[in-house]
Parts: structure tokens; C-alpha cells; sequence
């Protein structure tokens, strides 16, 4: 996930001018812009102050993935998620900015394909973390019955 998003953001830095748009699907725009917020643009500012919340998330979902390591397909959302705030932070330490470059219409903001594997890797983490809990709760009832 590393590399498609370091790769990705350096061809979009390199292609595009700022302020620019180009048509990449029915609805999707490809645009070069700074983010100095978290995913999606939401609460910008100082990106020092981000760059440390942000490693400290991915420390929690470490250790979470260290003790629940056992549970089938952790591995997947925790790498979604760990591989995506490491290219954010990546760009952060680098540029001081993260490149967003997908745009959708009705006024989303950009976003990139770090932002794209974090959101979804938290998505699948809830359902397995959902689904781990229904199997423990069906075992209790089914050693209880």
C-alpha cells in the first residue's frame, strides 16, 4: 500500500498543476492539493501535533493487532490502516502537507489512496471486531445452554 501511494502522490505532484482538474471517470476528478488536516481534510492544522496523534493510533491498533493476532483477518484491516497513516506521515515529514488528488463531486473533499485504505481498513476492522464479539457471545451462550 506503501509504494501505490508514494507512487501515486509523485505522479499526481508531477502531472498536475494546483488549481488544475482533469477528468478521470464520470464524476472523478484528479486535482494536486495540500492537506494539513487528517483524512479527508478534516481538522486542519499543525501537522506536528497530527503527525504524533496519528503514530500514536497506529501504536494502539499495533498492540490490539498483537493481542487479537490470532483473529482470522486482523492482519487485513491493520495493514490497510497501518500502510495508509504511513504514507500520510510519510508526506507530512517530508512536505509538511499530505497530497490529496481524488476529488468526487457534491463537495467531498480530495482525498488520496492512503486516505481510501485507512477509511476502509477501520471499516473492515469493525466488522470483524463485530463479528469476533457475536462468536464469543454465541460460544458463552452455547457453554452456558
Amino acid at each position: 500500500m506503501l509504494g501505490v501511494d508514494q507512487l501515486s502522490k509523485h505522479l499526481v505532484e508531477h502531472s498536475i498543476v494546483p488549481g488544475e482538474q482533469h477528468k478521470f471517470l464520470p464524476g472523478i476528478q484528479l486535482v494536486d492539493t495540500r492537506n494539513h488536516g487528517v483524512a479527508f481534510g478534516f481538522f486542519p492544522g499543525n501537522h506536528l501535533i497530527i503527525t504524533v496523534l496519528i503514530a500514536l493510533a497506529v501504536v494502539v491498533l499495533l498492540v490490539y493487532f498483537a493481542r487479537h493476532a490470532t483473529d482470522a483477518l486482523i492482519w487485513l484491516p491493520t495493514g490497510m490502516i497501518a500502510g495508509g497513516a504511513a504514507g500520510n506521515v510519510l508526506d507530512r515529514l517530508r512536505h509538511g502537507s499530505v497530497t490529496d488528488f481524488v476529488k468526487l463531486p457534491l463537495g467531498w473533499p480530495p482525498f488520496n489512496l492512503a486516505d481510501a485504505s485507512i477509511t476502509l481498513g477501520v471499516l473492515v476492522l469493525f466488522v470483524l471486531v463485530d463479528r469476533a464479539r457475536e462468536q464469543r457471545s454465541t460460544q458463552r451462550t452455547a457453554e452456558d445452554g
